[in-house]
């Protein structure tokens, strides 16, 4: 079991620990560097969280796309997964990881005793960017409060990251997937993994071994503490 190690990669302020007990009262972000106030913390339902999001306008990725691909999963789930941002066919839909790379997620969920209609599936930013392309810093920093509501609202037991974007939003800034996946890291009690994307194993199939090793610790977690999937 992982200690509690809000930040990896150096120092950005007091350990959680320490801050709980600064101010007991207080609500403390889930999410690094992300401010009190752009987590909507005064928004306590999932349904008004995501209507909210449906008429968000705080970036321009909403003008581009055909409509606000927010999560899917039930609002007790004890898994949670975040990837980078809907793709065409999840655009499309309206659900995250529908296409091929989640036609893969599928596959690897149902090897790992995982059923996807028990976990919480959604991405770093809600709206589709342009010819699939990755989130840029300032749409990440814009759209992060949905996901920090989401964990608050949710409070899942574990989060697994699904690539490297993921994975520097939910654990640090400068993590590298290459050195983090398959490890566990611990904040607020939640259990994080980061793993590769399946879209990156569509690409390298090199990959595929490595995030079966990774799913194997999630599967052998969820034995240890008879968690629903």
């Amino acid at each position: 079991m992982t200690k509690e190690q809000p930040n990896l990669f150096g120092s950005t302020g007091p350990v959680y620990e320490e801050l709980v007990r600064e101010s007991p009262a207080k609500y403390i972000p889930f999410l690094l560097g992300i401010k009190e106030n752009e987590g909507y913390h005064d928004i306590t339902t999932m349904q008004d969280l995501e209507e909210n999001a449906r008429s968000c306008r705080l970036c321009p990725l909403r003008d581009g796309c055909k409509q606000v691909v927010f999560g899917v999963g039930p609002q007790n789930a004890d898994i949670m997964l975040v990837g980078e941002g809907p793709g065409q066919s999840e655009d499309e839909i309206g659900e995250p990881f529908v296409g091929k790379a989640g036609q893969l997620l599928d596959r690897i969920l149902e090897a790992a005793g995982i059923t996807r209609s028990k976990v919480y599936i959604t991405n770093v930013v809600k709206c589709r960017p342009p010819g699939n392309r990755l989130p840029n810093p300032n749409e990440i920093a814009l759209c992060r409060g949905y996901l920090e509501a989401q964990i608050r609202l949710i409070k899942p037991k574990l989060i697994i990251c699904l690539g490297a974007l993921a994975t520097q939003t939910v654990v640090d800034n400068k993590a590298k997937i290459t050195i983090v996946r398959g490890k566990w890291f611990t904040r607020q009690g939640i259990m994080i993994m980061p793993t590769y994307h399946p879209a990156a194993l569509l690409r390298n199939e090199s990959l595929k071994r490595p995030v079966w090793e990774d799913f194997k610790l999630i599967r052998q977690e969820v034995n240890q503490r008879g968690l629903n999937t």
